[in-house]
């Protein structure tokens, strides 16, 4: 196919999409106005299945095969940062020195950790009840466990980071979703669909069907990637050094 062609099937494909788009805004409800057809369902949705928070409701049961999609593009991004930052062959590890933390500083972090982990912790297992959920809870948690880099230095921050732990970990929770959806064409349903457990009882942790599965199975795999991400960066930063010392 030459160059002229390609650029024609371009053209008719923009033009066609264009058209579409154009079609759908149109038929958009008023900017303002009192119909709003899609939040009604999908409220409408989230309180048929016992779950309270609407958001973790279209995330994880309206539109979960989305989210494995955004899932997937995070554990993507991370397998080529490790594949990127990888130690070169001119590169070897150099221990670091003990950093020289101001005890305020160390105080502060080494408070803070504890809370900042049980929050990230409390977000990922509400997410189904009140804001947050999976992805916000992963970051928090992850990033609290980083607090001991600040507060102490990069030998105690390794102890508690096992990175090859945390990878298995991020390979183990996304494929714990995908199995969740797989399970669910076993089953005789769509991939997926919100059918596995029963939806228990409204506002509590057992509400909301295979919603907490999905959520958790989330979270605990943007908390591996976050802490993974973060090592190989650490590791470029601290450790890995050229041949010549630089």
């Amino acid at each position: 196919m030459n160059p002229r062609t390609r650029l024609r099937l371009v053209a008719v494909g923009g033009a066609g999409l264009a058209a579409l788009l154009v079609a759908a805004c149109l038929r958009l409800p008023d900017f303002g106005g009192d119909s709003h057809p899609y939040g009604d369902r999908a409220v409408r949705d989230s309180l048929a299945r016992q779950t309270a928070n609407t958001i973790a409701a279209i995330n994880f049961d309206q539109r979960a095969f989305d989210t494995m999609g955004e899932m997937t593009i995070l554990f993507a991004a991370v397998v080529g940062c490790v594949v990127l930052l990888r130690q070169a062959r001119d590169e070897h590890h150099a221990r670091p020195e003990p950093a020289d933390v101001a005890p305020t500083v160390r105080r502060y972090a080494l408070i803070v950790l504890p809370v900042a982990l049980v929050v990230g912790l409390y977000v990922i297992a509400h997410g189904q009840l009140s804001p947050g959920g999976g992805f916000q809870g992963g970051v928090v948690a992850a990033t609290a466990l980083h607090l001991l880099y600040l507060g102490a230095d990069y030998r105690a921050l390794e102890r508690v980071r096992p990175v090859g732990l945390y990878e298995v970990g991020d390979a183990v929770a996304a494929s714990a979703y995908l199995v969740t959806g797989l399970a669910a064409l076993i089953g005789g349903t769509a991939f997926l669909a919100n059918t596995l457990l029963p939806y228990g009882t409204f506002n509590t942790l057992s509400s909301g069907g295979t919603v907490p599965l999905l959520n958790a199975a989330v979270g605990m795999e943007v908390a591996c990637a976050v802490v993974v991400l973060l090592a190989r960066f650490l590791d470029q930063a601290v450790e890995i050094e050229e041949e010549s010392g630089k």
